[in-house]
């Protein structure tokens, strides 16, 4: 019997499962941390490594003593984490700043930049993050950090991704040479590919900034998929975490990349990873270009295959927001949401609370309602906003589709859908197709199965995947509401690709406020 020690790092706390090599998850642990925001800059968010780590720490010790397993008996700890979130360095590899947390959006005038300088001069690496660089992205992160940290710029050593940042630590690294870094990190926000010799060159970030003069060279170490190793488990954090030292750590990834592992997902599946954002992920042993992307990376996901990545910068967020706004909670307002119809709010709400991540790439954006009456509810808005979510995923869907990316299943993973069988209802309504969703939180079980690889368990993900993910249950659609959702997209997507750019082709909308109170009206009467 081999027990490892999965770890999914979130926006707002850590979790920790502890996975039996024949059981499957025995127990889970969870622990918090705060996200640093600010009223007055809503782009900022950050986080600080200590908390992390210490709460890092806490939620181990609680899984033990939970489950009451020996913290001697782990054989391997793996570790994702949130992604872009990059976190400057001195030297030891000790923090200079916090994280730029993945949904820290003030460097979107440096993704500009940084596209437009790419595209200027006809590097080749812009085309493999779908064409448009991202202020979610490492070198837009980087750059506005130094642009706005002076003082700080001498003693900068290296930057370092959330996953890579977490496994030198555990292992007691403290030199950039020893680093491993994370294939599927690099490669879907540093435009890392051994085609053109790993990194963008030299001389295309100088010529974006000055200021990344050398930056190339320190951002050095290892670059490896997530079936190497990154080291093995100082005495400092075994002794912290109450486990064996000496225990192997692998490379770590991104979470929503894990969380497919999880989710035991095969060429031809589209994981939805919905939480506090989305994150999309498809694998292909052969995958073409796809405009609009997060990347497509060979090795990330699942080392064998290329990895595509897409999503939305805000999902668990915008209901969020809804339900603060109405001093409520979500799961307030979501009592008696299983009673609304299809398209009946008479509301079209588009999911830019927090910018557009895939296919617009575009930070600029902000949340938009069409169709508001004296009499609508704050639960009505709620409503609107998954069928808005579901919207954009299909979008998205349909983008990667029309790029050769086989799609054959569609899976809800991440904390919303284990929650909420409205969600998972009406994205199968939306998708038209069925929405398959695992009986149970697979969060943090992609780690688990990395670690059972790192222990020597099993020799590959698939014979690891069969033995411990969790079944998978099936969300039909149902006709008379796709039949709806199908009238609604169209107007839907005619609003996003008009409002969505500055130089978006002019698009007679005129129909839309009058299109949707016809379908809320119809919705009504069929009742």
């Amino acid at each position: 019997m081999t027990i490892v020690a999965g770890v999914d790092f979130g926006t707002l706390s850590v979790r920790v499962t502890l996975v039996d090599g024949v059981k499957g998850p025995i127990g889970t642990a969870s622990a918090s941390y705060p996200l640093h925001r600010r009223r007055e800059d809503p782009d900022f968010a950050t986080q600080s490594h200590a908390d992390q780590m210490a709460a890092l720490a806490a939620a181990t010790r609680d899984a033990l003593r939970s489950t009451g397993v020996d913290g001697e008996s782990v054989a391997a700890i793996a570790l994702d984490t949130t992604g872009s979130s990059v976190i400057p360095v001195g030297e030891g590899l000790e923090p200079l700043d916090e994280y730029y947390l993945w949904c820290d959006h003030r460097a979107f005038a440096e993704a500009e930049e940084i596209t437009a300088c790419a595209h200027r001069l006809g590097f080749e690496g812009i085309k493999w993050c779908g064409g448009v660089y991202s202020s979610e992205w490492g070198f837009s992160k980087l750059l506005h950090w130094l642009r706005h940290n002076p003082e700080k710029r001498g003693l900068f050593v290296t930057a370092l991704e959330h996953c890579d940042m977490v496994a030198a630590t555990l292992c007691g690294i403290s030199s950039v040479s020893e680093v491993k870094r994370s294939v599927c990190a690099m490669g879907h926000k540093w435009m890392w590919n051994p085609k053109w010799d790993g990194l963008p060159p030299e001389e295309f970030l100088v010529a974006v900034d000055p200021l990344f003069a050398g930056v190339r060279a320190k951002i050095g170490g290892e670059f490896l998929t997530s079936n190497h190793l990154a080291g093995h488990l100082s005495a400092k954090w075994a002794e912290a975490l109450g486990l064996r030292a000496g225990i192997p750590v692998p490379v770590g990834a991104f979470d929503a990349h894990w969380d497919a592992i999880g989710c035991n997902i095969r060429e031809g599946d589209a994981v939805n990873v919905v939480g506090t954002s989305t994150c999309i992920i498809a694998m292909a042993h052969q995958a073409q270009l796809v405009p609009g992307v997060c990347g497509v990376v060979p090795g990330s996901v699942h080392p064998d295959y290329t990895g595509i990545e897409a999503g939305l910068s805000a999902t668990g967020d915008i209901f969020e927001a809804v339900a603060r706004r109405a001093g409520s909670s979500v799961s307030a307002l979501s009592e008696g949401l299983d009673a609304y119809k299809a398209g009946q709010t008479g509301l079209l709400r588009l999911s830019w609370d927090n910018g557009d991540r895939t296919v617009l790439v575009n930070p600029e954006l902000g949340g938009v309602t069409l169709g508001w009456n004296l009499v609508h509810t704050a639960q009505d808005e709620l409503f609107a906003a998954i069928e808005g979510t579901a919207f954009h995923t299909r979008i998205i869907l349909e983008r990667m589709a029309e790029y050769g990316v086989r799609i054959d299943r569609v899976i809800n993973a991440g904390g919303i859908p284990q929650k909420s069988d409205v969600l998972n209802q009406v994205y199968a309504n939306v998708l038209n197709k069925p929405v398959l969703v695992p009986a149970g939180i697979p969060t943090s079980l992609g780690s688990g199965i990395f670690a059972l690889l790192a222990a020597g368990a099993y020799k590959t993900i698939e014979e690891a995947q069969e033995a411990v993910c969790l079944p998978l249950r099936t969300v039909e659609p149902d006709p008379r509401a796709a039949a709806v959702y199908e009238q609604l997209y169209r107007h839907y997507r005619d609003v996003y690709f008009a409002l969505g750019k500055r130089d978006a082709e002019p698009v007679a909308l005129g129909n839309v406020l009058p299109e949707l109170r016809r379908i809320a009206a119809e919705v009504r009467r069929a009742d």
